[in-house]
């Protein structure tokens, strides 16, 4: 059997976006030697163009603002957006450790903004956001680390399967590659050489980290007919499912995998996510309404979970418009600015200048929006369910603003089966020797649908959860 693995380490990981990167600090910072092999030409995934949000309780720009908050709180929102799909054990774990996440990312010197934000679901203000937004200032100060660690990250190589002995311990991967390496130096085992397929062995564990499958148009239509090609999606294009399927191959456990979360900040005018989403997601939804263009009325509660914005938009079966005034716009200039230049915005004078243009009825448009405007004076939640105690003020202040919105595929809250030690779990339950997973491809967490900002700390919770086991594994 030696000559079937070309080299060895101790610890494989699959995978370069946050889960992954937070794994291998962890497992070589236990003293594990480390390989970190990603398919794409660059790292970091999806991580690398998110918009750097990162939602915990406790965290410290709430207590810098004196936002009160808790990990039992933070539950309940996740659990309430869920639909109590979740896996309880696994959220209260995450709960309790996100704002440690956070802290973590800082001490590996990310930097961040001074705002704090609510997004749809939360109960409180607990997002805070990466300087410049970007997600990838993560991926870069996690990449230092490791190239300090002498952690090799090997691109281009693409997952084939997990290599198991005969009693089903995970021993290592077999991988397809044109090989890129990192300046990272190598670990003490042998180099590897060129070729096609290559067959790694893992000494001590392989950590999945490999994301989710929201660009995998075949295997995404099979769990959720509707989601086709004509439905956009937010994730890069390597967002497919061989490292999940690589896992179903061995018998883990499936979750939820029907549950595909859409974005209702998607702009029609727009592929992918863009600045136009960003307005949408950091100003419109916080600040404004959104409405039918058909009827000039409001179809669903601004503030509501991803899930129920969406449907109320896809119920409406064509392009919704999200309102703001000047002021709600101040929330996100930059996108603002960007997006007025290049027409996904566009700003009037009057509401009526605006229902004309997208020939609502203009009559019933004011009409909503002089009935929202009394009622953020009120003391109650509309009949949409929304409460003015959350920060909401009137649309009064002109110019107003307007953008397209249609839900575009954002995240899979489903996945793998794992338990609070990260291990992959198979179809009876049981852990599968050899296999740890963090990150998207992992299910149970989110449930029906994943609140805004909670993607970045889970991966950072979980993979480092995973890195350290792993490393211990013998």
């Amino acid at each position: 059997m030696a000559d079937f693995w070309n080299t060895s380490t101790d610890v494989i990981i699959i995978g370069s976006g946050a889960a992954g990167l937070s794994a291998a600090i962890e497992a070589r910072q236990a003293g594990a030697f480390v390989r970190v092999f990603e398919k794409r030409p660059v790292t970091g995934g999806n991580t690398r163009i998110s918009d750097g949000g990162l939602s915990a309780p406790d965290n410290f720009m709430q207590k810098q603002q004196g936002v009160t908050d808790s990990p039992q709180r933070f539950c309940k929102d996740i659990l309430r957006a869920g639909l109590g799909l979740n896996h309880p054990d696994l959220v209260d774990l995450f709960a309790r450790q996100a704002s440690d996440a956070v802290d973590w990312t800082r001490s590996l010197g990310v930097r961040y903004t001074a705002r704090l934000d609510q997004f749809g679901g939360h109960s409180v203000p607990r997002t805070v956001t990466i300087e410049n937004n970007a997600g990838h200032t993560l991926i870069t100060a996690m990449t230092n680390r490791l190239h300090q660690l002498g952690v090799p990250i090997h691109t281009r190589h693409t997952l084939d399967r997990l290599v198991t002995d005969a009693s089903g311990r995970v021993t290592g991967v077999c991988l397809s590659c044109s090989e890129k390496t990192s300046a990272a130096a190598p670990d003490s085992g042998t180099d590897i050489s060129p070729c096609r397929i290559r067959h790694i062995r893992a000494d001590r564990a392989v950590v999945l980290a490999t994301g989710g499958f929201g660009s995998d148009v075949a295997f995404r239509t099979c769990q959720a007919p509707r989601l086709d090609d004509t439905i956009d999606s937010t994730n890069h294009s390597g967002a497919t499912a061989e490292g999940l399927t690589a896992a179903l191959k061995i018998h883990a456990m499936p979750l939820h995998l029907s549950w595909i979360q859409l974005g209702p900040w998607g702009c029609a005018d727009e592929s992918g996510y863009g600045k136009g989403a960003r307005f949408a997601a950091y100003s419109v939804f916080p600040a404004g309404i959104l409405v039918d263009p058909f009827t000039g009325g409001r179809i669903v509660n601004e503030w509501a979970d991803r899930r129920q914005r969406s449907d109320a938009i896809l119920n409406a079966g064509h392009a919704c418009i999200g309102i703001v005034d000047h002021t709600g716009a101040q929330k996100e200039v930059d996108s603002l600015a960007s997006c007025l230049k290049t027409g996904k915005i566009r700003q009037f004078d009057s509401l009526s200048d605006l229902g004309t243009a997208f020939n609502m009825p203009a009559e019933s448009l004011e009409q909503t929006v002089a009935e929202y405007n009394l009622w953020t004076t009120c003391p109650g939640p509309d009949r949409f369910g929304k409460d003015p105690k959350t920060k909401t003020s009137p649309l009064e202040t002109p110019p107003f603003y307007a953008i397209r919105l249609w839900p575009k595929i954002h995240y899979t809250p489903g996945g793998l089966q794992i338990d609070t030690r990260a291990r992959v779990m198979d179809l009876s339950h049981r852990p599968i020797p050899g296999l740890f997973a963090a990150g998207e491809v992992t299910g149970g967490i989110h449930g029906a649908g994943r609140l805004g900002g909670c993607a970045l700390p889970e991966c950072i919770v979980f993979g480092r959860i995973a890195g350290r086991n792993a490393a211990a594994t013998g």
